[in-house]
């Protein structure tokens, strides 16, 4: 079975080759785009025409409804043409629109108020609220309130009274961040006792008498008490010896501070990978009989002391989340506080990482139950999870991922989440909404229209706003019933004709196989507006490989950097490959020790089929730029696959994940710090150089430390390499900004296109 897959394989290839073969002898033979320099200065202003002009036509991405208290309507502002906006209000349960008010008149009653010219097309107000079916609403502008009649557009005073706010995008839950420390009262929860650290130890205070009670004695200087929390019947402290470990710092100087003769040195403490942390042990102390008891657990030694969870009506018992450094091991533990003794609720455990921050957790105290995010079974999906005996039930389960949970409705017991990939056919980062019972059961697609969406609730959530749009078809938005998703009324629907009529090309969608032959590699391609069919450009592809998320845009996207620098004469893609988010575990885990890969033999594959497709493209010359970790991967590119891309502008690059952030780099390429890092290390590597590179760093970086690019520069020129480097005085973590953006087009246009750009010093 095997031998016949490989053969019609191989029987297809051959016919594909011989079409291909066919195709080329029939087309004529393509030269490549060679612009003078006057061309250039032509295309340098008429790409910065078509981007302003495109950037005053509004997409309208976006549409933030504003809701009643009772969610029986809504307003929102709707940008219109050369950054102007107008107001609607729409009676929810019919679904009608009407404007909102006459905004002439009210700019006119406005300027009889204030004195000042008022433009009725830009009307802004830092606050609106509108009653009586919208025939009344109440304002604020420049700090004042005023109550607006809309039958004659009076406006009289009024103060702020009780009005109901509330914005649709406002998020519904908080998550706490594991980052996070826990702030604990002091006094206990019925008010009688106070918890005092002195001297490292800890102490409670009668707070009637103001007697004290020392509880510890084994607490110092060096390793003091000091986090600690109240079980919720004020008979137990949970407290935490502590091991502290002083965060190193780095270091960088100002070098133009107006005023100044001197460079400013700027110092912050700053964890890197295997650096040590703070390390806490978990102590009982019973407050009556004044004992403590250790909890048999390891200390926490990543992340602070962890949010308690009490058992409800038990103070027996709490549990608690505990991530181990490195990212291999997330655990649920619960404590008996009568004998320290510990069980693990959960206990997942990975070869490879697990990621911390897109973990869920959220705990049902009544029902003694939680709910769980995990990859466990290769996919992100939510398990309802019985926190007495740690039983797991699957809530959600497929070949698709679970991008975020938006609410729970512990009542119904259903659960509000967004997902992507459930839907055959569609791109598989395409987010929808769903809602579905904790049993698994009642699954109900809130967002079914193709495209990528974005949802908002009205506060009694019996209705949302849906908006979606592709990379190159413009949003809708529409009303919609919570309850089986029927839409009331579509209130708006983008259009392209104006954006055509600049003559832009919208972007193109293109799939290819990666490096495995089955997955597919998702990607856009931006091409110039005034693309000669008879000459083959450039390609260059903006890469950020950072494995937090997927990067590749998925809404509306007529005007962009791409854009702009695609109508110089180049071919600009961007494109998600192996080792980034949103796609399965196994998709993921490719960056796992392995950041250097930054998915570059799936960008080049794809790139190839993208250039067998579009005869256009210019596979022999192929560049790339990014920022951050997109530097680290565009410098990459270069250096561990210089056959393929020839120039690359690397902007704040984390070229050594050492000398990067700890908690980012440690989630990646894992802990402890073993050869792998310097085996990967942009810098070790610096000697393999052989395209043009342009490297750009501020020198106020506070997210990369600077002297990742200059270490990077030391070791080119230990190397006898040519580069090319701009340091930018006072500019953070950046792409260069303005200045940065303009060299990184010039530098692709003499590598790439083998022409001069404009010369700015060159007085027009």
């Amino acid at each position: 079975m095997m031998i016949y897959s490989v053969a019609k394989k191989s029987i297809a290839f051959a016919l594909l080759s011989f079409t291909f073969i066919r195709a080329s002898a029939q087309q004529p033979a393509l030269h490549p785009y060679e612009p003078s320099a006057a061309d250039m200065v032509n295309a340098y202003q008429l790409s910065n025409k078509l981007d302003t002009a495109l950037r005053n036509i509004p997409t309208n991405n976006d549409i933030v409804p504003f809701w009643k208290k009772d969610g029986s309507a809504f307003w929102y502002k709707k940008n219109l043409p050369n950054r102007t906006w107008e107001y609607y209000y729409v009676d929810a349960a019919t679904g009608k629109k009407k404007t909102a008010f006459d905004q002439e008149k009210l700019a006119q009653n406005i300027e009889k108020l204030t004195g000042k010219k008022t433009n009725p097309s830009k009307l802004q107000f830092a606050e609106l609220y509108f009653a009586d079916q919208g025939n009344t609403a109440t304002l604020k502008m420049q700090d004042k309130w005023y109550q607006l009649n809309l039958g004659d557009y009076s406006l009289t005073d009024t103060k702020d009274t009780a009005i109901y706010r509330y914005n649709a995008k406002r998020p519904l839950q908080q998550r706490r961040s594991r980052w996070q420390r826990n702030r604990e009262s002091r006094k206990s929860p019925d008010g009688k006792t106070e918890i005092l650290i002195r001297g490292g130890n800890l102490f409670i205070v009668d707070v009637a008498t103001k007697a004290e009670s020392q509880l510890s004695t084994d607490g110092s200087a060096d390793k003091p008490y000091g986090d600690f929390a109240w079980s919720p019947d004020s008979k137990s402290i949970v407290a935490y010896k502590t091991d502290p470990k002083e965060i190193k710092k780095v270091h960088y100087v100002l070098s133009s501070v107006p005023g100044t003769t001197r460079g400013e040195l700027r110092s912050r403490e700053y964890a890197q990978p295997g650096d040590d942390f703070t390390a806490y042990q978990p102590y009982v102390f019973n407050v009556a009989a004044k004992t403590a008891t250790k909890v048999d657990a390891d200390p926490i030694d990543f992340f602070g002391p962890p949010e308690l969870h009490w058992r409800n009506g038990n103070n027996r018992y709490y549990t608690y989340e505990k991530v181990d450094r490195g990212h291999q091991r997330f655990r649920v533990i619960e404590v008996d506080v009568l004998t320290g003794k510990t069980k693990n609720i959960i206990d997942e455990k990975t070869k490879t990482f697990i990621y911390e921050s897109r973990i869920y957790t959220r705990y049902l105290p009544k029902t003694n139950e939680m709910l769980w995010t995990s990859e466990q079974d290769g996919w992100q999906h939510l398990y309802l999870v019985n926190t007495l005996t740690g039983k797991q039930s699957l809530i959600t389960k497929g070949n698709w991922v679970l991008r975020d949970v938006d609410s729970v409705d512990v009542v119904k017991r259903q659960v509000w989440f967004k997902a992507s990939g459930m839907n055959v056919g569609e791109d598989p980062y395409f987010i929808h909404y769903y809602r579905i019972g904790f049993d698994g059961k009642g699954l109900v697609n809130l967002t079914p229209e193709k495209g990528n969406h974005n949802l908002s609730f009205s506060p009694d959530r019996k209705y949302y706003i849906d908006t979606y749009s592709l990379v190159n078809v413009p949003p809708v938005t529409e009303l919609r019933l919570t309850a089986n998703a029927h839409k009331v009324n579509e209130l708006e629907r983008g259009k392209v004709d104006a954006y055509l009529a600049t003559g832009v090309k919208l972007p193109e969608v293109f799939v290819a196989k990666g490096r495995d032959g089955v997955t597919d590699i998702w990607g856009i391609v931006c091409f110039p507006s005034n693309m000669d069919a008879n000459k083959t450009y450039p390609i260059i592809e903006n890469i950020y490989a950072g494995p937090q998320d997927s990067f590749v845009p998925k809404n509306f996207l007529p005007a962009s950097e791409m854009q702009s620098m695609a109508e110089l004469g180049f071919i600009v893609v961007q494109i998600d490959g192996m080792g980034t988010a949103n796609r399965s575990k196994a998709f993921h885990d490719v960056c796992w020790q392995n950041l250097a890969d930054a998915g570059l033999p799936d960008r080049i594959l794809w790139l190839k089929a993208m250039a067998a497709k579009y005869p256009n493209a210019d596979i022999s010359r192929v560049g790339i730029y990014g920022t951050s970790a997109g530097g680290q991967n565009s410098t990459g590119a270069l250096l561990f696959h210089p056959e393929f891309y020839k120039a690359a502008v690397s902007a704040c690059g984390c070229h050594d994940n050492r000398i990067d952030k700890q908690w980012w780099n440690e989630q990646w390429m894992g802990y402890p710090v073993g050869k792998h890092y310097d085996e990967q290390s942009n810098i070790t590597n610096a000697a393999k150089l052989q395209g043009n590179l342009f490297l750009i760093v501020g020198e106020a970086d506070e997210n990369v430390p600077p002297e990742s690019t200059y270490r990077l520069a030391d070791a080119l020129i230990k190397a006898n390499k040519d580069f090319d480097i701009l340091s930018i005085p006072g500019m953070g973590h950046s792409d260069g900004g303005i200045y940065g953006r303009r060299r990184k087009r010039d530098f692709f246009v003499k590598h790439l296109l083998n022409a001069e750009p404009p010369n700015p010093n060159v007085s027009k």
